[in-house]
């Protein structure tokens, strides 16, 4: 009998996907129904081809949809539904308007799940790379209430301020990143091109050099000479640390490193906790549980140090601690958000209390970006101050010395 790839929903709702035997699609479909889980989609296994194998090849092949493409849509579509357009027909008219590729392809897809019976979550559930597990839960959130409009009016507000963190975190990159490939290139072209033009100047007075000028002029002959090796050394460490990054344990280490930058870690810390604050309170006020909404938040950083704490969180919540606690047992949080927390707690508006969280990072983030210059000088003066000592000691000190002899 053929094998036959599935993905089926469980009672509880949770994703399931596998492989089973069975005589056709139907009986597959029956099979499925009888264990309790409900159908959703069901194909053809080819010879010697595992689920695994299928839905990796499907997902390969998915374009990843941006930002500001998912932004439109959540608008639109908000405003479709909130006039009464049906799913499809609304999908079908935002299709005709799209010029990326990338959505168009993925609302086909969409539109084609919906005529063959399934809820729209269902169907923006197969397609991961345009829509995170948090959008689909929201979503399914607002189809279980009967408020996908409202659904979506959130998940736009959502996802603009995403951008604008977003935004926020590359202009804190920006500059640092700009100043460092600056020093970086003065620093080769002094290496290679300026100290051995010096250097062959101090040779032809035949004279003793003072013990820096020898040890500048020594690295400059040897980054002249082996330039190759160093840069296979520089391209083999590259690659290298980014192979090591792929890995669970090397992201963990990554992640947790960046945080510890000065001054911008902490503009990328408070960033990805405005960031969980606001998808938290957007989910938990959408009807999501407590516990899912951490996770998804939480993998929704894209960050594996942040993300691990997160889970020391949930694991507390799930132990029965309170939400304050839980989040103490992290290490993550201001204590005044911690008090936002407890007062969200007593009060019952967990939600409103972590939004005004995600408001007070912000705020903060935005006041150190814009400040982050006056705090970078400081380091960039010592940096500069010590390249030009370098060179005094290195250059000048013999052009000194020789004009004694000489005088």
């Amino acid at each position: 009998m053929p094998n036959f790839n599935y993905l089926a929903r469980t009672p509880d709702g949770q994703s399931q996907q596998g492989q089973i035997e069975a005589a056709t699609a139907e009986a597959a479909a029956d099979r499925l129904q009888s264990s309790g889980a409900i159908p959703v989609r069901i194909t053809q296994a080819k010879e010697g081809e595992s689920w695994r194998e299928a839905l990796a090849g499907l997902q390969l092949f998915q374009k990843k949809v941006s930002l500001d493409d998912l932004i439109l849509f959540t608008r639109q579509m908000h405003s479709l539904i909130r006039a009464g357009i049906p799913l499809v027909r609304a999908l079908r008219g935002i299709r005709e308007t799209v010029r990326k590729p990338a959505l168009r392809d993925t609302l086909q897809g969409v539109i084609e799940e919906l005529e063959g019976g399934r809820q729209l979550s269902e169907a923006m559930e197969h397609y991961p790379r345009a829509f995170s597990r948090l959008i689909v839960n929201i979503v399914q959130a607002g189809e279980e209430s009967g408020r996908l409009d409202e659904a979506f009016l959130e998940l736009s507000g959502y996802l603009d301020r995403e951008k604008e963190t977003r935004s926020q975190i590359k202009s804190a990159l920006r500059y640092p990143s700009f100043v460092l490939v600056a020093i970086g290139v003065a620093t080769a072209v002094i290496t290679l091109f300026v100290i051995p033009a010096f250097g062959r100047l101090f040779e032809s007075f035949d004279a003793q050099l003072p013990w820096p000028t020898r040890v500048i002029i020594a690295v400059s002959d040897f980054a002249s000479s082996y330039w190759y090796i160093i840069l296979a050394i520089l391209i083999a460490g590259f690659f290298g640390v980014r192979a090591a990054i792929r890995t669970d344990r090397g992201r963990y280490q990554w992640d947790r490193m960046k945080l510890k930058i000065p001054v911008i870690g902490s503009i990328l810390l408070r960033a990805s906790l405005a960031r969980f604050c606001r998808g938290f309170s957007m989910g938990f006020s959408s009807g999501v549980g407590v516990l899912q909404c951490i996770y998804l938040s939480g993998q929704a950083l894209d960050n594996a140090y942040i993300a691990a704490n997160l889970e020391v969180m949930r694991d507390q919540v799930e132990h029965g601690n309170s939400l304050t606690q839980s989040a103490e047992a992290a290490e993550l949080f201001t204590p005044l958000v911690l008090q936002m927390f407890a007062v969200g707690e007593e009060t019952g508006n967990v939600d409103s209390m972590l939004s005004q969280a995600a408001d007070f990072y912000e705020r903060e983030v935005d006041y150190e970006v814009k400040n982050l210059t006056a705090s970078i000088e400081p380091v960039l003066i010592v940096v500069i101050g010590a390249m030009v000592l370098v060179l005094a000691l290195g250059v000048f000190l013999p052009m000194w010395s020789l004009g004694q002899q000489a005088l």
